[in-house]
């Protein structure tokens, strides 16, 4: 079982006062926005639980209800620190604007393997809880079987019954591929590990749907769905090819700063030799040199759809479920180019 991370711990990773941390997890003055989201970030990856409950415990009640609600995530979705940090911010935005607190909540790969579930969950001490990204299926209907009104967040399995909030997935890998097939680009590779959630998988939907639809052939040796997140290894699997391909549609900004960062160390050039294009529009995606073309994904928008959802799932626990799929945008800068035979 991991030591339980306390607030002193948060402050003193981050070299800062307890005052300042409570300030930014209790949505206190006092603190730069920037220095909020640092400390919101740095929690969550250390894994500490926190609740905002004064406003929704001095907040009046229509029904008597603690008015609390739950974010959890694995510790993957935690480490992803734009989308989770970013999300995590609109989600209470959305909550705080209703009157309700906020516990948050990282379950570890041993946690998800044994099904322990949060204190908060055992007891039903929160009136919902909001499910971001993939645990694992069992974990998840684990979650379920409590009874509280739950909506999934980036993530749906046809062996749960419940409400989710999805990106349109297929969509946006086919926009993604879209936009490479205009620069003439026609040997295109995909880049990522489709087994860490199904909306990856997805997204290599999309881009076979474009590929048939558009006349591209996919080669099978450019198709690494596979690839760990790391950058060593990710250099190591495309200087193993025996030829590349002159664009890469990778899973996530993580990925296709990884490309871009290995292609340039083996002397190629994006996007004059190889384009690339990832997909959420996170930080990552900003800070690659050149900057990655990438769907953006409108997480405020995700945020407000997952909380009007529970609320409405909370109102009424006997109406259908629903997914709703949001669509992205493609927001394209400098790694994209035209392909090197159309020049």
């Amino acid at each position: 079982m991991r030591t339980k991370v306390t607030m002193q711990d948060v402050a003193d990773k981050l070299n800062l006062s307890k005052n300042s941390v409570s300030q930014a997890l209790t949505g206190k003055s006092g603190v730069s926005e920037d220095t909020r989201r640092l400390i919101v970030r740095t929690a969550a990856e250390m894994g500490y639980t926190y609740a905002k409950r004064q406003a929704a415990e001095d907040a009046p009640s229509r029904t008597g209800s603690k008015r609390t609600v739950a974010l959890i995530a694995s510790d993957y979705a935690f480490s992803m620190k734009s989308f989770f940090g970013d999300i995590y911010l609109s989600i209470d935005k959305e909550l705080n604007r209703r009157g309700y607190g906020l516990v948050i909540q990282s379950i570890s790969p041993e946690q998800a393997a044994s099904l322990a579930l949060p204190s908060f969950l055992q007891d039903r001490s929160v009136d919902g809880v909001l499910i971001l990204s993939h645990i694992t299926t069992p974990y998840i209907q684990a979650v379920l079987n409590t009874g509280i009104p739950a909506v999934l967040i980036d993530h749906h399995h046809p062996a749960l019954q419940a409400d989710s909030i999805l990106t349109n997935n297929r969509f946006s890998g086919y926009e993604a591929i879209r936009h490479l097939a205009e620069l003439g680009h026609r040997d295109i590779g995909f880049m990522g590990n489709i087994r860490l959630s199904p909306s990856y998988y997805e997204r290599l939907e999309g881009m076979r749907l474009a590929a048939f639809e558009l006349g591209l052939e996919l080669r099978e040796p450019w198709l690494i769905t596979d690839a760990a997140e790391d950058s060593e290894s990710v250099r190591d699997r495309i200087k193993a090819l025996p030829a590349l391909p002159t664009a890469w549609f990778c899973i996530n900004d993580g990925f296709g700063f990884m490309v871009t960062s290995a292609l340039q160390q083996l002397g190629i050039r994006v996007p004059e030799d190889v384009s690339i294009v990832s997909f959420d529009n996170g930080y990552l995606s900003r800070l690659a040199t050149p900057p990655t073309t990438t769907m953006d994904v409108n997480l405020p928008l995700y945020a407000e759809c997952a909380v009007e959802r529970l609320f409405s799932r909370m109102d009424d626990p006997e109406q259908p479920m629903t997914e709703t799929l949001l669509p992205t945008s493609l927001l394209v800068r400098a790694s994209t180019g035209p392909a090197p035979a159309s020049r």
